[in-house]
């Protein structure tokens, strides 16, 4: 089956005593088990029936494995949201007197993650430029445990060389994470790029138009290893998915490639239509061919450029009167929701940086992010085209 196709018809771990035709939600903390044999291999791993749903749930591990069918990962891990995705991930590789190697251009909780929470249990950190690849060469020594990118940076649309940074990597006998957030998953393949573990935040496409939180770690290759430190992980830390938040990005992905189309469509049409517009003094957007990272992402993740794009005006009071004067798009973080959606990064996600901290990221005041939806592209342009008048 084509990947559409096996996002719906993927089949249950156990048929439905009802014939359900999606995925039912068990909506329980435990499980009985026929006898105290079968009750102590389910405990310890020895066979695979849910334990507690701290750890397993029917509903959570029928996502894994259909996630796992989708892309070709050797291990899936559901977690409560994007965040406890890279934490986990992070934590299961890293240690105190380990350096994990980064960039400046990450999201801000990322960011604070590495440089600050992780920090204070003796994890150090490296932020240099990943797509400067002699840089990454001369970062790494024999305390580095990882290479951490985003395929494309938010807000900055920054795009790494991931074949490059794999090769790095590997010949230094580390592994290659990335967060492919910005681009599905069903769209490009991060193993073939030499991507060893790939986090995802499910709320963005996933979750089928911002319905639930939840994040994802898939790992490629032999991952035995990794596969134990991250059950761990969830075991001691609970950051497991939720049933009802597995239910709904099951559906969610089921109408992933419809939903994906039409808004990456939108957001390219919309970035070539606010180039034309005098007061935008820059759009940021992967699908313009201008745009410096545009072949590599071309390259990397087949043609597609994700519905994310910023747009840079005159000041921050023009980006507040913007803003104020939107009527159909929302004032209003997250991505990929099925409403377009703007903020000014500067005060709202990185308001809480210092100047100082801000101009290390490249964080910029008179910077825009919008994240176009799935209205008609003529409502979406009329509505940022009144905004911007004078």
């Amino acid at each position: 089956m084509k990947t559409s196709t096996k996002a719906i018809h993927y089949s249950y771990q156990k048929p439905d005593a009802y014939g359900a035709l999606s995925m039912p939600i068990y909506h329980t903390c435990a499980y009985e088990f026929p006898d105290a044999d079968i009750m102590a291999d389910a405990f310890c791993g020895r066979v695979e029936l849910p334990d507690y749903t701290r750890v397993t749930n029917p509903t959570v591990i029928y996502f894994e494995k259909k996630v796992k069918a989708l892309t070709g990962a050797t291990a899936s891990f559901a977690f409560c949201s994007g965040m406890a995705a890279i934490t986990g991930t992070l934590m299961s590789l890293a240690a105190a007197g380990k350096t994990i190697i980064s960039s400046n251009h990450l999201f801000g909780n990322t960011w604070l993650l590495i440089s600050k929470t992780l920090g204070r249990f003796g994890v150090k950190s490296k932020f240099i430029d990943l797509t400067d690849l002699e840089a990454v060469k001369a970062a790494i020594d024999s305390d580095s445990c990882c290479i951490y990118a985003e395929i494309i940076s938010n807000p900055h649309q920054e795009v790494v060389d991931l074949k490059g940074l794999s090769e790095i990597a590997h010949s230094a006998g580390i592994p290659l994470v990335a967060d492919t957030t910005m681009i599905p998953f069903t769209k490009f393949s991060a193993k073939s790029l030499g991507v060893d573990i790939e986090v995802v935040s499910t709320t963005k496409y996933l979750s089928g138009g911002a319905t639930t939180i939840g994040g994802l770690v898939l790992a490629y290759g032999d991952s035995e290893k990794f596969a134990a430190e991250m059950k761990e992980i969830l075991l001691n830390l609970g950051g497991y998915m939720s049933p009802h938040s597995a239910y709904m990005q099951t559906l969610g992905l089921e109408n992933l490639e419809a939903r994906y189309n039409l808004e990456s469509s939108n957001t390219l049409e919309i970035a070539r239509r606010l180039t034309k517009l005098p007061s935008v003094k820059k759009v940021n957007y992967l699908g313009l061919e201008d745009n410096p990272f545009h072949s590599l992402a071309k390259a990397q993740f087949g043609g597609t450029y994700g519905a994310m794009l910023t747009i840079d005006l005159e000041s921050k009071q023009a980006c507040y009167r913007f803003l104020n004067r939107l009527q159909l798009v929302k004032r209003a973080t997250n991505l990929f929701d099925n409403r377009s959606l703007a903020i000014h990064p500067w005060s709202t996600i990185f308001g809480n940086f210092t100047d100082e901290q801000k101009r290390e990221l490249d964080i910029f005041d008179t910077t825009i992010r919008l994240s176009i939806g799935l209205e008609d592209v003529e409502d979406i342009y009329d509505d940022l085209r009144q905004a911007l008048e004078d």
